[in-house]
């Protein structure tokens, strides 16, 4: 029985823009074209990275056969391997996973691009592809001869050759996968039942949206839109302003302890609903999108489900007692991104909100070793009385003295990963040492006091409010 494989294509899909300013250099390194540039060549590609494919120019590759003609075979490769080696860099931060869910279910992942065979066969090795269909130019005594061998690897060409690999190689082309940018990649994508549209040029958005097709950028996690390149976080980002907030004062310090580029696991404690607005605002100030755990049960509620996945938020299903809950967030670790979790899982209720020491669950402890990405402490103080817990919406309305929330970014905790228990509490040490002094010291809160840490609507005893719903909010 044929079996379904995944079938991705290269510029704007695997990796960010365009292959060709990287093969043109590696081809002139040969000495395989001359060593000067052509007038507009900069324009083209900037064009191509901005819209994707355009018939002239597709037209134009077409033709590059007979531009090939004499070019020592063996040169081109070598060409290839230099490229592989800066391309590989180029490849967008989820698609390795995509790659390797695919392996994991056992499909074969194959690259299939216009580009010449022998110049993407390097780079489809190192990425992990199974395979590659490209163009092949035709070849005698060791140097190409200007024709092309099979087929011409572009829109409807593209589609036959994959017909032809998956009748090679048992494949059933109708039950598969494509993930292309291009609009004239729709014959392929027309034949598959899993089409994506990733990063797709301005027509191929309009096919998919009517066709309802997924869309995917591979910059992002999945389920993150992008419009003109932009995600909505960053949108959001935009209007982080303190005159934005008039009813919180922020006092902000450690913004250099958080990475500009590269993964980073930020950990911050919780005191109030509006903690995830202050972590926001200080991950705001450094330009960076922020990815949130959330429990499953946020994501299920309409609308804002799909609200919150857009925002960047990684559904979270507690209380597996393994690490799959995690293997999302250790994705976008992967991909170089910033996720942000609160150990504590809930706001403290009752006394428990006032005691000096902090205790936390696991889950950055086990994401940090999976991932060994570092561990960014975050002291949060004064968020609990911008939005106390027996508030059902924060107090905007108080301008006139609005509360200070002091944030405090520390530098990564230093783990040992040896043991979860113990690197959790490192990490709940390293976040009280980040919080003022008043709040290491023991405090016997009024009646007031107790009754603004309990959820609104609460009912019963404050002093055992902790053992109610543990983990539930």
């Amino acid at each position: 029985m044929a079996e379904p494989a995944a079938f991705f294509d290269l510029d704007r899909t695997l990796l960010a823009g365009a292959s060709g300013p990287v093969i043109t250099e590696a081809l002139r390194a040969a000495g395989v074209v001359p060593d000067r540039r052509i007038p507009g060549e900069g324009l083209i590609y900037r064009v191509f990275d901005t819209i994707g494919e355009t018939l002239p120019a597709m037209l134009l590759t077409r033709q590059a056969a007979r531009m090939a003609n004499g070019w020592d075979r063996a040169a081109v490769q070598e060409a290839g391997r230099t490229a592989a080696a800066r391309l590989v860099d180029q490849v967008q931060p989820f698609a390795r996973a995509l790659i390797s869910q695919h392996h994991d279910a056992g499909r074969q992942v194959v690259l299939a691009t216009t580009s010449p065979y022998d110049l993407v066969r390097p780079l489809a090795d190192t990425v992990g592809f199974d395979d590659v269909i490209a163009t092949r130019y035709g070849e005698r005594d060791g140097a190409y001869d200007g024709s092309i061998d099979g087929f011409f690897v572009w829109g409807p060409g593209k589609l036959s050759a994959v017909r032809q690999w998956a009748a090679d190689h048992g494949v059933d082309v109708g039950a598969s996968w494509a993930y292309s940018d291009s609009v004239y990649d729709l014959p392929l994508l027309n034949a598959v039942r899993h089409p994506v549209a990733v990063n797709p040029d301005p027509r191929l958005a309009v096919v998919a949206t009517v066709r309802r097709w997924p869309r995917q950028f591979l910059d992002v996690p999945a389920g993150v839109p992008k419009v003109a390149g932009v995600e909505p976080q960053q949108v959001v980002q935009a209007f982080a302003r303190p005159q934005l907030i008039p009813y919180a004062r922020f006092d902000v310090a450690g913004l250099e302890h958080i990475p500009a580029q590269g993964p980073a696991i930020l950990v911050g404690n919780h005191r109030s609903y509006f903690d995830g607005m202050a972590i926001g605002y200080t991950v705001a100030q450094v330009g960076r999108p922020l990815r949130f755990l959330g429990k499953k049960e946020v994501f299920d509620v309409p609308v804002f489900g799909q609200l919150a996945t857009a925002m960047g938020g990684i559904r979270v299903e507690r209380g597996t007692g393994s690490d799959e809950p995690l293997q999302a967030a250790a994705e976008a670790l992967q991909g170089g991104q910033l996720v942000m979790l609160m150990p504590q899982g809930t706001i403290p209720r009752g006394r428990a909100f006032f005691e000096p020491e902090l205790k936390g669950r696991w889950g950055a402890a086990r994401l940090a070793a999976m991932t060994k990405a570092p561990v960014i402490p975050i002291g949060l103080w004064g968020t609990e009385k911008v939005w106390p817990r027996n508030a059902r919406l924060p107090n905007v309305m108080n301008v006139a003295d609005p509360p200070t929330v002091r944030i405090r970014v520390g530098p990564p905790v230093e783990l040992k990963y040896r043991s979860v228990d113990a690197d959790t509490k490192r990490i709940m040490a390293a976040i009280v040492d980040l919080l003022p002094a008043e709040a290491r010291r023991r405090h016997d809160p009024t009646p007031e006091e107790l009754a603004a840490t309990l959820p609104a609507g609460f009912k019963g005893d404050p002093d055992t409010a902790e053992q109610h719903r543990p983990g539930r909010d």
